[in-house]
């Protein structure tokens, strides 16, 4: 889909009576040719020029060497050169003479080098030569049928001769591939006829215009090379030779087969040169010699006798192009899906042309750039592939591609007809070749380019059925004899603009002329303009052109070379048409592709025009792409400019969308496709077609040929979008619809503007199948905030920062609640009035509900009963497909109509013999009862408990509670009958007893003035005050009292609650030495010396002074095992971790290094099998060995109840030498200071007490132990939780994006496997460092 538009061209012409040019070379490093002048018949002397790319006159070229060239075989009249290479790295030329010489110029010699130098002679003569590409190897051949192969110092490699014996190298079988004979045609072709047998075999006779030369052909890669010469003169055979000089294939014999040759550099085929009777064939070889396809040359058989009696052939260095030569012209060639294009014809145009086949040269790096000579001029010629397409804006993108091939114009609007190539939906057959072909706005003008004329040709592409394009007009353009267009565009919709070239001058000339306007082409402007473009929607024309810019200065203070974009902008004045250029933008290289965007943006608050230049550099395949001076990305392959986006093509074979906005603020997204709408992934080598906005699809077409057409995530968001922001709510649906696009878009996106608009949606979609497909796909997900998020960054103003589009956009990852439960009742407000059309939808409304308002949509329908009945049937049938018919029916039933239940079941899969009877006793009951029953059976109980009220029927009322557990809804009923809520409070205190839930079922109790329960339920729950207080109320006795207290008091102390017991004692037993005593076991001291001073025993102070020694004696005992446990635990948990931090493997797999330290050779496997490995690995070592026997078992999967609470035990213990050891020595730690925080308080008191009764060095003795061992405690703390690792593991963690460590990856195994899982898991994760608090002495014992 792609043409070859011309980007520059030059022709120097030679002087007559001069040397004629008989050879040229690119010098990749500087662009420019060497040329060899000479020899010639009337002068021996070759000259060599260097001829830089700003020369277009032969005089200002510079003269490198030239020396006299005799020819020193007798039987050749005139030397010739046949072949020219320059070495760019040593600046020196190489040229193979006809004669046998080969000689070197050196543009640069070094000292005691001589210029020139002739470094060998073959004494036979040399009919062809070629270097390989890579310039290490010289391929001769010579007049004594030999090959030789020389190195860069020429020194001979190989020397093989050329025998009659090379035939037999191959033996072709053909097998009819390709041929029309294979192709099947029914059961009436010629089925007993061999399709493998071809009707005639070629002998390869020789083409009566053989003019007998020898061609050599290297491949792509320098590793096989290709010998076309003629053998015996009988034949043509071409020799395939490796490398090394060793014949790999000979091709099969062709008749008429020619001289010339191409190896195709990609390597797949060789092209030559057939000549039959009536054409000429260009043929394609395999490797091996056989056949490969081929295409006919659009040539009559007049022009086979004249210029086209030769015929070279040159590949360009990409495979791209092949370049076919003939005596006066040059055609470029391409090939996409097996069809071969003529894209361009050169025409050399002076009187010496036909003397000689032009000589094509390609440039070695950039594939598009060639040099065509002849022995009276020199071309200078670059190309770049363009796609020739019609406006990208709507309403016009009609994705309409113009192709050009030959004579023949392919027009396809793709959004209309997607015909693939060679295939196209209209063939223009034009009366020449075409340069270039342009379209105007709306795709209704063709204006196709030939060498002098311009031909119109009006086109209509949405015409049913399509219709040809009609020729309107030709229009010639005033040119000079040597001059010659170069490119077309249009300007609007009838203006058009041709650049043309002139011979020997930089300049071109740019032509315009309006179309309706009876007057000829205007010559507007004189400029060196490269590239002649319109803008994405043909509203301006622009140029390309190099210029030297004042402000852009090099090192040694001269003037830059910098390539200018600028506007044309037309005025009329009187009969003259002015032009005046705007600049855009200077790149400081030449772009072979320029879009320009022009668009209102906020910048700084103000609306202002911006223009944005986007060019694609050719410095190389991957071309750099720019927005004006910003320089994108550096791997663009095609480029696309749309209305909102600029579309392009990655080397990484990635399509990638950037919003349009000012310069600063263009994104270009990563390349993360599975992430952002913004890229996606394409085939590999795929480039840009045209885009179509309208249509959401862009096509691009693939390597081989074939187009494909995509609707990428961001175009069809971004119409989607667009129609939301203009309310054409139906083009966003259908666009939804089509595209597989959650509909919440359509809300999500402008909820404000969606919920003023919910009337205008339902008119603009009208059908009811397509509203319910909205209301169907609702869900309270902000769509617009998650799958579908807006990409574009946009300037607000301060008071505008909550808006995109004018519209209120979401707060980021908010959800909104009861979404899907506004539009609904939204819809069901609006469709409220439109019952006989939109009943469905209104169903819909609201069975779509979070959670289905079933009840509502049933409601609807038990109103159309009796009214509207086929409606009813309808509604009824919509319903059940949209929800489940059981639920359906249950919700019916709780609606209480028994006619509608019936409607519901029979449209389910239900049994009438179930749903018959059961509907009949329904109906037999009274109105109370059935709606009891009903309820009951569809468990909701609570609604069946108000029935069974209004029955009155207490007695089952009181049942049916018990039963349902409904003793919170009956006393809601009751709470205005006091006798009937006792009643049901009682039932509930036994039920709460009977639930252990002794403290409610006591209020309960004592709510009832039943005081003897509320004690029991009391007592039952350890409450001692409620429990005493009832008793009294009841009235016991004091024994009965004395005695629930002593069990009271009993119960407190033995869950350590001794201050309570001691009140108990106290006070309602008058036991003051017991209640003493029991304080001094919790260890308050203070309130036991406030008691025994307040009842005046003084006696009981040795009680106190007991409980103070005892106390004393139990800490000091703890804090000893604490500081032991401290002493033994944390030296074994740091030895455990060295061991673990040197080999982690070993720590795990109990392995032991060997004892040398020797390293393991790294050929063998160290994992472990099942025959190698009886231990198990590291993950399972610890769960298969038995920990009795010593014996190891089987190697069973563990995963049963048995292995695993057996593993959980050993976890448990944590054994001395487990690989559970470090996490159980931690988690003791952990609780040795928990158990030391939680006794600090006791410490305290019972300092205080052995202070206040002067026993100072038991209380210097306790305070000293508690303050060592908090001081180990906090001392050990960062050693043991790894405090500072934990801290840096949390910040790795939290940068890693939820990623998976490598130890972490899989899932969790059962069994014992797993609880070892878990203790890995644990460790890594490592529990937080406890506090340990901080322990005040007394002041008196520092």
């Amino acid at each position: 889909m792609r043409n070859l538009k011309n980007l520059y061209r030059s022709v120097i012409g030679i002087p007559p009576g001069g040397l004629p040019l008989t050879a040229t070379a690119w010098d990749a490093t500087s662009d420019s040719l060497i040329c060899a002048f000479g020899p010639s018949k009337s002068s021996a002397v070759i000259e060599l020029r260097r001829v830089n790319s700003d020369v277009y006159d032969l005089d200002e070229s510079n003269v490198i060497a030239s020396w006299d060239a005799p020819c020193p075989l007798p039987g050749l009249q005139l030397d010739k050169v046949l072949n020219l290479h320059f070495f760019a790295d040593i600046a020196t030329a190489c040229l193979v003479l006809a004669g046998g010489d080969i000689v070197i110029v050196r543009e640069e010699p070094l000292s005691g080098e001589d210029p020139i130098e002739i470094v060998g002679s073959v004494d036979a003569g040399i009919t062809a030569a070629s270097w390989s590409p890579d310039e290490e190897l010289l391929a001769i051949s010579t007049r004594a049928s030999t090959l030789l192969f020389m190195t860069r110092e020429f020194e001979n490699v190989t020397n093989v001769a050329f025998t009659p014996e090379d035939i037999k190298a191959s033996k072709h079988v053909s097998v009819g591939w390709g041929k029309a004979e294979t192709q099947f045609k029914g059961k009436r072709a010629k089925a007993l006829r061999d399709p493998t047998m071809p009707d005639h075999v070629d002998e390869g006779n020789l083409s009566s215009l053989d003019n007998g030369v020898t061609t050599i052909s290297w491949r792509g890669d320098g590793a096989f090379l290709a010998v076309n010469t003629v053998e015996n003169e009988q034949r043509r055979m071409i020799r395939v030779y490796s490398r090394e000089g060793t014949l790999d294939s000979v091709s099969e014999p062709v008749d008429g087969l020619e001289g010339a040759l191409s190896w195709r550099p990609a390597g797949n085929l060789i092209a030559g040169v057939q000549r039959l009777e009536e054409r000429i064939d260009i043929v394609f070889f395999e490797r091996n010699g056989l056949r490969h396809g081929q295409f006919s040359l659009r040539i009559t058989p007049e022009d086979m006798k004249t210029f086209a009696s030769v015929v070279e052939l040159k590949w360009n260095s990409d495979s791209t192009v092949l370049a076919v030569c003939f005596l006066d012209k040059t055609q470029l060639w391409t090939m996409g899906n097996y069809h071969y294009y003529l894209k361009q014809e050169i025409r050399t145009g002076d009187k010496q042309s036909m003397e000689s086949v032009v000589s094509s040269s390609w440039h070695p790096e950039k594939p598009l750039k060639l040099a065509l000579s002849t022995k009276g001029a020199l071309q200078r010629l670059e190309y770049v592939f363009a796609v020739a397409g019609g406006s990208n804006s709507s309403p016009y993108d009609y994705g309409t591609v113009a192709v050009i091939d030959g004579g023949t114009l392919k027009i396809t609007p793709l959004r209309v007809a997607n015909v693939p190539p060679p295939m196209a939906l209209h063939e223009v057959a034009c009366r020449h070749n075409i340069v270039d072909v342009a379209i105007n706005c709306s795709s209704t003008l063709l204006a196709v380019l030939h060498d002098s004329s311009v031909a119109i040709y009006d086109f209509d592409p949405c015409s049913k059925p399509p219709k040809e394009p009609l020729f309107r007009e030709d229009i010639f353009l005033p040119l000079h004899i040597d001059a010659w267009t170069r490119q077309i565009a249009f300007l609007g919709d009838s203006n058009i603009f041709v650049l043309t070239g002139i011979s020997n001058n930089a300049m071109n000339s740019l032509y315009k002329m309006s179309l309706g306007v009876l007057r000829e082409p205007v010559l507007v402007d004189q400029t060196p303009s490269t590239l002649l473009l319109s803008s994405t929607n043909h509203d301006r024309i622009c140029i390309e052109e190099e210029a030297a810019l004042p402000e852009a200065r090099n090192g040694h203070g001269n003037s830059k070379s910098a390539f200018s974009v600028s506007e044309l902008e037309m005025s009329k004045e009187q009969d003259d048409v002015q032009v005046a250029k705007r600049h855009v933008v200077s790149f400081a290289r030449p772009c072979i592709q320029v879009e320009v965007w022009r668009s209102g943006d906020k910048v700084e608050w103000q609306l202002a025009k911006a223009d944005i230049c986007f060019g694609q550099d050719g410095a190389d395949a991957n071309g750099t792409l720019f927005a004006n001076e910003r320089s994108l990305v550096r791997n663009c392959t095609s480029l696309l400019l749309a209305p909102a986006h600029l579309i392009f093509t990655t080397a990484q074979h990635l399509l990638k969308f950037v919003h349009l906005t000012a310069v600063d603020d263009l994104e270009i997204p990563l390349d993360e496709p599975e992430k952002d709408e913004r890229c996606r992934s394409i085939e590999r080598g795929a480039r840009l077609v045209t885009v179509m906005p309208t249509a959401y699809c862009l096509v691009l077409q693939m390597p081989r040929g074939n187009l494909e057409t995509t609707y990428p995530r961001a175009l069809v968001l971004a119409g989607i979008r667009r129609c939301i922001a203009a309310r054409d709510y139906k083009t966003a649906f259908l666009a939804c619809r089509k595209q597989r696009v959650d509909m919440n878009i359509l809300h999500d996106h402008a909820p404000k503007q969606f919920m003023e608009n919910v009337q205008l949606f339902v008119n603009r979609v009208k059908k009811v199948e397509h509203i319910d497909l909205f209301l169907s796909q609702l869900r309270e997900e902000d769509v617009s905030e998650t799958m579908y998020k807006e990409t574009l960054l946009t300037r607000a103003l301060p008071d505008e920062a909550e808006k995109v589009n004018g519209t209120q956009h979401h707060t980021h990852g908010t959800k909104l609640l009861g979404k899907v439960n506004r539009i609904c009742d939204a819809f069901l407000a609006v469709l409220q009035a439109r019952t006989s059309t939109n009943l469905q939808n209104t169903i819909t409304a609201h069975v779509c509900k979070v959670p289905p308002d079933l009840d509502a949509g049933l409601t609807v329908i038990a109103r159309l009963r009796g009214e509207h009945d086929e409606l009813a049937e309808k509604a009824v049938e919509h319903i059940c497909f949209l929800a489940d018919t059981n639920k359906l029916y249950d919700h019916a039933l709780g609606l209480y109509n028994l006619e509608l239940s019936l409607l519901i079941a029979q449209q389910s899969q239900k049994d009438p013999r179930e749903y018959m009877p059961y509907l009949q006793s329904l109906q037999e009951m009274s109105t109370l009862r059935k709606q009891f029953t009903i309820d009951d059976d569809l468990k909701r109980n609570a609604k069946a408990l108000t029935h069974l009220h209004e029955l009155a029927a207490f007695d089952e009322l009181e049942q049916y509670i018990v039963k349902h557990e409904l003793y919170s809804d009956a006393l809601a009923l009751y709470r205005y009958q006091t006798e009937r809520y006792d009643e049901v409070l009682r039932l509930y205190a036994k039920f709460l007893s009977s639930r252990s839930k002794f403290k409610e079922a006591g209020i309960a109790y004592e709510y009832l003035s039943d005081y003897t329960s509320a004690s029991e339920a009391y007592r039952a729950a350890n409450l001692w005050r409620e429990a005493l207080s009832s008793a009294t109320l009841v009235p016991l006795s004091a024994a009965e009292i004395a005695e629930l207290a002593l069990a009271l008091a009993d119960g407190l102390v033995e869950s350590k609650d001794f201050f309570a017991a001691a009140l108990i004692h106290l006070d309602y037993l008058a036991d003051v030495e017991t209640a003493v005593r029991t304080w001094c076991k919790g260890y308050f001291f203070a309130e036991a010396l406030r008691v025994v001073g307040l009842r005046g025993r003084r006696n009981l102070l040795e009680t106190v002074d007991a409980g103070l020694t005892e106390g004393s004696a139990v800490v000091t005992e703890l804090l000893a095992d604490c500081k032991s446990q401290l002493g033994a635990q944390v030296p074994r948990l740091r030895e455990l971790r060295l061991k673990k931090a040197d080999d982690p493997l070993a720590f795990l797999d109990g392995t032991t290094p060997t004892a040398s330290g020797a390293d393991i050779p790294d050929n063998i496997s160290l994992a472990p099998t099942d025959t190698s490995t009886s231990g198990g690995t590291f993950m399972t070592r610890y769960t298969s060995r038995s920990s009795g026997s010593g014996t190891l078992s089987t190697t069973a999967t563990r995963k049963t109840s048995k292995n695993r609470r057996r593993e959980e035990r050993k976890r448990a213990r944590g054994k001395k030498g487990s690989v559970y050891e470090e996490e159980y020595l931690v988690n003791s730690i952990g609780r040795l200071v928990e158990r030391v925080n939680s006794v600090g308080e006791e410490v305290a008191r019972l300092i205080e007490g052995l202070m206040r009764r002067k026993m100072r060095e038991r209380a210097a003795a306790v305070e000293a132990a508690m303050r060592e061992v908090v001081g180990m405690c906090k001392g050990c703390l960062g050693e043991v939780f790894q405090v500072g690792e934990r801290k840096m593991e949390r910040e790795n963690r939290d940068g890693a994006e939820g990623g998976v460590t490598e130890e972490g990856e899989g899932a969790r195994p059962s069994g014992g496997d797993g609880v070892f899982w878990d203790a890995m898991e644990e460790g890594r994760r490592r529990r937080e460092a406890p506090v340990v608090k901080a322990f005040e002495g007394l002041a008196l014992l520092e």
